[in-house]
């Protein structure tokens, strides 16, 4: 937690002086890595608490994220990454769980940035995260991020790591795959399963857990500062919570979460999914859609 607020007033002083959306920005060759660590049991309970997930053994699919988070956000609020880290918005994840990881085994974890594209409302980057077991990847993903500006007129920027291709290689699959899941069926033509009544403090208790306190969750002001009327959950708050709805998570191959619209808080949202949880999305008042996700199995 120490070294995360130190990268977020890091970033803070950095972010006025970078640039969005240059065309010929570079990212950061760096590759932050976690040495091999069991898991702190502390923290994965209260993880679980706030986000939904049952005590199953295993990790739930989305911690390995919250653990990497701190070496994310040191190469994020860095001066050679390109986009202001304050504002940033989480605009997607693909993750790939290889096979079940117990909190007992000794985990380590290796982050980069791996892309950097235009958006139409801006600049987005990938960012990748890679999870090792003696050496065996056993999980991994990848994060959009989107710096909202002006946009310029689009055009590819080759700038990217050497992993590039290799990273996209081994959740490729899982994108074209998901991609034709989710056309099955729409987000509002999903029946509802749940109603979650979300206070307005979320922000901060999720933030103390997983340690993202980027001000846009905060409070009304931090967040208006942004361009929010109200502070936001965060969407790995809600992609956890969605996710803690699916069965038998040992199963899951791929998972692709799309971040449509914030949540601002305080609110109440429906979860709405097919029988087994694999076609999920959180809806809003007047059917507004949050988030749109898509899970597929092994075998």
């Amino acid at each position: 937690m120490t070294s995360l607020s130190a990268s977020l007033v890091r970033g803070a002083l950095l972010s006025p002086l970078k640039r969005a959306g240059r065309p010929d920005a570079a990212l950061p060759p760096d590759r932050p890595t976690r040495p091999a660590t069991p898991v702190a049991p502390g923290p994965l309970a209260a993880y679980g608490r706030i986000c939904g997930f049952t005590e199953s053994g295993a990790l739930p699919l989305t911690y390995p994220h919250v653990l990497a988070f701190p070496d994310t956000m040191r190469l994020m609020t860095g001066r050679a990454f390109p986009l202001p880290v304050l504002g940033l918005v989480h605009t997607w994840i693909e993750i790939a769980p290889h096979r079940p990881v117990e909190p007992t085994e000794p985990l380590e974890l290796t982050v980069y940035a791996q892309e950097l594209n235009p958006h139409r409302r801006g600049t987005e980057v990938t960012m990748t995260t890679e999870a090792r077991v003696a050496g065996e990847l056993v999980w991994e993903s990848r994060s959009g991020y989107l710096s909202r500006h002006a946009p310029r007129r689009p055009e590819p920027n080759p700038a990217s790591t050497p992993s590039t291709a290799e990273a996209g290689a081994n959740l490729s699959a899982a994108t074209a795959s998901t991609a034709g899941r989710r056309a099955a069926a729409s987000p509002e033509e999903l029946p509802a399963r749940a109603e979650w009544s979300l206070p307005g403090d979320l922000g901060r208790r999720y933030g103390a857990v997983s340690g993202d306190r980027n001000p846009i969750h905060l409070y009304p002001l931090t967040a208006r500062l942004f361009g929010f009327p109200r502070a936001i959950a965060h969407g790995m708050w809600t992609a956890a919570r969605c996710l803690a709805e699916t069965r038998d998570p040992a199963a899951v191959r791929t998972v692709r979460i799309d971040f449509r619209a914030p949540v601002l808080l305080p609110a109440t949202v429906t979860y709405a999914a097919d029988a087994a949880g694999d076609a999920f999305a959180l809806r809003g008042p007047g059917d507004r859609v949050h988030l749109v996700g898509a899970v597929t199995r092994k075998g």
